[in-house]
């Protein structure tokens, strides 16, 4: 049995409505996905290389912010 996903706990909605994961989310589901989400814990592990890289470079450039 899977447990009920909370709002604000589990996921959000963002400003256009789209329901995002959050991080304790995804290290509760223990792998990455290959979606490019943007709270993976785990650097995007099966993403494609090319977005991959713009992915990483994006949460870089938004940490120095």
């Amino acid at each position: 049995m899977k447990k009920q996903l909370e709002e604000n706990i589990d996921y959000y909605y963002n400003e256009q409505g789209y329901v995002v994961l959050t991080e304790k989310y995804h290290r509760e589901r223990g792998y990455c996905c290959g979606n490019g989400c943007l709270h993976c814990p785990f650097d995007y592990e099966n993403v494609a290389e090319d977005k991959k890289n713009q992915l990483l470079a994006a949460r870089k450039a938004q940490k120095g912010a």
